[in-house]
């Protein structure tokens, strides 16, 4: 007698990240009630389960849905706005004096519902997100049936969102409160980075943190100036200042993490802290190249993020799997550094697990939500594929991206979007907001 499912997916090969580097061929997936029912070769799979929807990927590698690690979402409203300069100009001559004048709600909305758009079509299913407006991100992610932690960002200094550290928490807070109970959004505390926010702020943050028992998710040592500023304001560099703040802990998602000393590893590792590695965003900032092997080695997590799409300028985390890989193996002039697979966790279980949500998401296994990717191996340009894996991190791109899932609901079905809103509606609102932001 068979076993009625919601859905069942039957793919060429499947990655399932756990167990760590196999590649399963001819299996299947079968979907129930939003959750990973089974795992198992395709002939047994069509003769146990009556499906309600059957997929068939004959051509096509189906991974877990991608986890950027970092995003400031609402920033794809100034893709390509200030190019070609370091960290601090681009901050303080372009970003901060845009955000000034033009952010709001809405534009926090509207740009949110545009990376979430951009997101899916590259089969990222989950967001670490760290801007302003809160409340208006997450309802711009929940629009798009994504997955995301929201950031409750705090700074030192006033936006248009708040005033001072007080008033980003209250705001950020009540906009948890709201969202509190929501299945796909939750919220981290955001402290922007230990250069923007004071030490009685930073002890604050780690506190509730506690209380809360949320993530952190920080900015730190991205340029080597803010190293050397640390040292000239507080003697230490800022590691060692957020753990002598007692702000270091396994909830704690370092972003960045560029200029490591041994000392500043060691911390990591002690306290059980995650990085969010950006390659791109760091080579396209000149921020330099973060020494993630050497991070690994000390059993550090690592995750990938695609920061801001002002600084990278794409939301695409296969193009982070393939430069973390090519970067780390031009750095340790090493050609094993970070292969295929173990890129491939980077962008999946690793990021869930700095989010607290490997219980959940991460990986293909049975009783995780069914948050998965497809990808079509079926070009002239991917052919021919000894290795998917190898292929998905060294030859596959976004573009090759057919399907997508969010707990076992469709979001793009063969290379379409299956959304509340259309392309039009997106490019309309990236063309008014290009005109207020040109004015």
């Amino acid at each position: 007698m068979t076993q009625p499912v919601d859905l069942l997916i039957n793919a060429r090969w499947i990655i399932p990240i756990e167990p760590a580097n196999i590649v399963l061929e001819h299996h299947s997936v079968a979907v129930r009630q939003g959750r990973i029912l089974a795992v198992m070769p395709q002939h047994e799979a069509n003769g146990q389960f009556a499906a309600a929807r059957t997929v068939d990927l004959p051509d096509h590698v189906l991974i877990p849905g991608l986890v950027n690690l970092h995003g400031h979402s609402a920033m794809s409203l100034m893709r390509g706005i200030a190019d070609d300069l370091p960290l601090m100009r681009w901050l303080q001559e372009a970003i901060w004096p845009t955000e000034a004048r033009h952010v709001t709600r809405h534009f926090v909305h509207d740009g949110t519902l545009l990376a979430a758009a951009e997101m899916l079509r590259g089969g990222i299913t989950t967001c670490n997100e760290m801007y302003f407006y809160p409340d208006a991100a997450a309802e711009a992610f929940e629009r798009a049936g994504m997955r995301a932690v929201v950031g409750i960002t705090v700074l030192d200094f006033p936006t248009p969102f708040a005033s001072d550290a007080d008033d980003y928490l209250r705001k950020g807070l009540a906009a948890r409160d709201q969202w509190r109970r929501h299945p796909r959004i939750s919220f981290s505390l955001a402290p922007h980075a230990p250069y923007t926010v004071a030490d009685a702020n930073l002890q604050r943050v780690a506190s509730l943190a506690a209380e809360l028992d949320t993530i952190i998710h920080i900015h730190v040592h991205e340029t080597a100036g803010e190293v050397h500023d640390s040292l000239a304001q507080y003697g230490v560099r800022p590691i060692a200042r957020l753990a002598a703040l007692g702000l270091l802990g396994h909830n704690v998602v370092a972003v960045h993490a560029v200029h490591l000393d041994d000392s500043d590893i060691e911390l990591l590792r002690k306290h059980g802290c995650s990085i969010a590695h950006c390659p791109s965003s760091n080579m396209k900032l000149a921020s330099g190249a973060a020494p993630v092997m050497r991070a690994l080695e000390a059993g550090i997590p690592v995750g990938l993020g695609t920061d801001g799409a002002a600084s990278n300028n794409r939301l695409d985390l296969f193009q982070e799997m393939r430069h973390a890989s090519l970067l780390a193996k031009v750095i340790s002039g090493d050609a094993t550094a970070i292969p295929a697979h173990t890129a491939l966790h980077m962008a999946t279980l690793a990021g869930a697990q700095a989010l607290g949500l490997s219980d959940r998401i991460g990986s293909i296994e049975v009783g995780k939500e069914a948050d998965l990717c497809a990808v079509a191996l079926d070009a002239l340009e991917t052919r021919p594929c000894f290795d998917p894996a190898s292929h998905l991190v060294y030859v596959a791109g976004r573009e090759h991206v057919s399907h997508v899932w969010v707990g076992g609901e469709i979001r793009m079905n063969k290379g379409a979007l299956m959304l509340q809103f259309n392309d039009t509606d997106l490019l309309g609102l990236a063309a008014m907001w290009q005109t207020k932001l040109s004015n």
